[in-house]
């Protein structure tokens, strides 16, 4: 072969190599997480403490990886910040995921798909209104604070626990008397007394600390009314992952890892919260919380059928997923998940 025809074949090579896709092979070296307050993010503070992402990239061979980390609240904000490109993954409630990932399906540019199951607790209801005892005492003028309407985990949690007690075509009930507020502005609210919010749906260590107020009662707790479920996960831009599947298979790593920690030393997972947390509580505050039997924290999602069925029925979704599996990236579809 002359000089001229290898010279033309290595060029025919490299454009069939770019056009397949060579020249985007390179994985992100930086990736922008959101995280939430409470609890339910324990999973996610640990790793961005221990540096456990950027641990596992260097260990999978991806090589240095920045990672920065976000403080979004609700699902509403957290899905606007995913729509704009501004965010890779985001830890989120699952109904505020269920949401975008029935919205988005089969819309290349902005479908998103799970990375991993997170966490779960319970949500109490509090209030600082001695006449309410149980979800039939709200009145029209009550308002509840949540971080976000219709979407966010407290307002389907709050839309399922109507269903149960007021009947599946009530699940609305309460939703003209939710106020879209971060928890922390909501605890400030709520133990004041000064403002329009008489109640609070809210996770630990707000709900623990609410309580702390003599003028505050817990009115009820999810976990009585709808069992064991995921409360919280991850998720990411379908485009993502698919572009960077050492980058989320380590993501999905750093995660079990941060899991492992906590069971394996709650005292220090405590530790950890309660040294970077906006709203301050202590140690032994948060252990106690921790060593509650609602309180847990697995990649491996349980429950989300359920959220989905009843978000379908709603009519708050219209592509409902036929498994679990559907909702999830491949690595997580063989575990035990429901």
């Amino acid at each position: 072969m002359s000089w001229k025809a290898s010279l033309g074949a290595a060029a025919l090579g490299l454009f069939a190599l770019l056009g397949s896709g060579g020249a985007s092979q390179a994985e992100v070296k930086e990736v922008r997480i959101s995280k939430g307050y409470g609890i339910l993010y324990l999973p996610l503070i640990v790793m961005e403490d221990q540096k456990l992402l950027e641990k596992q990239a260097e260990k999978a061979g991806i090589g240095p990886l920045k990672v920065n980390w976000l403080m979004l609240d609700g699902g509403n904000i957290i899905n606007d910040a995913m729509m704009a490109g501004s965010l890779d993954i985001a830890g989120t409630g699952a109904p505020g995921f269920i949401t975008l990932w029935a919205k988005a399906k089969g819309i290349p540019s902005v479908e998103v798909v799970g990375v991993s199951g997170l966490s779960s607790t319970s949500l109490w209801m509090n209030t600082n209104n001695p006449e309410i005892k149980s979800l039939k005492d709200f009145k029209p003028s009550d308002k509840i604070a949540l971080p976000g309407i219709k979407t966010s985990l407290s307002a389907v949690m709050l839309q399922m626990m109507a269903a149960h007690e007021f009947g599946r075509e009530n699940y609305a009930k309460l939703d003209p008397m939710t106020v879209g507020l971060p928890h922390p502005e909501a605890l400030a609210a709520l133990t004041s007394g000064r403002t329009e919010i008489t109640a609070h749906f809210t996770s630990p260590p707000f709900a623990y600390l609410e309580l702390k107020d003599s003028k505050v009662h817990r009115v009820a707790n999810s976990a009585d009314v709808l069992g064991r479920m995921t409360m919280d996960v991850t998720f990411a831009p379908k485009r993502f992952v698919d572009a960077n599947p050492k980058v989320v298979q380590a993501f999905l790593d750093a995660l079990d890892e941060a899991d492992a920690f906590i069971a394996r030393d709650k005292a220090a997972a405590a530790e950890i919260y309660a040294r970077t947390a906006k709203v301050k509580t202590t140690k032994e505050e948060m252990l106690e919380m921790l060593q509650d039997k609602d309180t847990w924290f697995s990649t491996t999602p349980e429950g989300m059928l359920k959220i989905a069925d009843f978000m379908h029925s709603a009519g708050s979704i219209k592509v409902k997923p036929a498994a679990w599996q559907d909702l999830f990236i491949s690595p997580l579809r063989e575990r035990n998940g429901s």
